[in-house]
């Protein structure tokens, strides 16, 4: 065996390795949401403050390797010939974590007004949902045959299925409130126009030249 093929095949598992331990950190914060939420709901604001440090622990551990795992996902492309696809899906792993790190950092600026808090939290949730929604899709839904990178209209589905839940939330209000909050108009606009924004944007060839750059930075 040559040490091109070991060296070939000890890259591959150090790639999955990172893969697992990233969906072990995107998980751990599924967990922490959930858990903080049920403090807030059940009156236990000062413990649901006290373990707030962890939230912020897990958000940016989340970020890094969202970045990180887009730019080993484009270098292993590449490699295998895709690099253009590669580039071109780039966009929606790099939209998705960029928009969850503002809307996450937003709660942060807004800890003390609780409605606004509340809210851009769970719009750094929503943020994150096409990318396991999509899973959904290319498992079911995807040709056999040899891997591909998706176009990133494949993306769609997925965000019309999470904006679901921002329109649940925004019902909620205007039940509750009379009105939706702003976090939600504003928010969530941000977040649709996002997401159609990157269909054209992906094509063009500064997206391209952007790409290129960042995914020089996995060496």
């Amino acid at each position: 065996m040559t040490d091109t093929v070991l060296a070939v095949r000890a890259d591959s598992r150090y790639f999955y390795f990172r893969i697992h331990l990233h969906g072990l950190i995107f998980f751990s914060w599924t967990l922490y949401f959930v858990f903080q939420t049920w403090l807030a709901a059940s009156g236990q604001i000062v413990r649901h403050r006290s373990v707030g440090l962890i939230g912020i622990s897990l958000a940016t551990a989340m970020t890094f390797f969202g970045v990180l795992i887009s730019i080993l996902s484009v270098r292993r492309d590449t490699a295998a010939g895709m690099g253009e696809a590669a580039r071109t899906f780039m966009i929606v792993p790099l939209t998705d974590i960029a928009l969850f790190a503002t809307f996450v950092l937003l709660a942060m600026v807004y800890l003390r007004r609780a409605e606004w808090h509340k809210r851009f939290m769970l719009l750094a949730m929503i943020t994150l949902m096409p990318a396991p929604v999509a899973r959904w899709f290319l498992t079911f839904l995807a040709p056999p045959g040899a891997p591909v990178v998706p176009p990133v209209s494949v993306a769609t589905g997925p965000v019309v299925i999470a904006s679901l839940l921002l329109m649940i939330a925004m019902l909620h209000d205007w039940r509750s409130r009379g009105r939706p909050h702003a976090v939600y108009l504003w928010g969530g606009g941000v977040f649709l126009g996002v997401m159609l924004l990157r269909i054209p944007v992906s094509i063009t060839p500064a997206w391209q030249t952007i790409a290129t750059a960042v995914a020089r930075l996995a060496g």
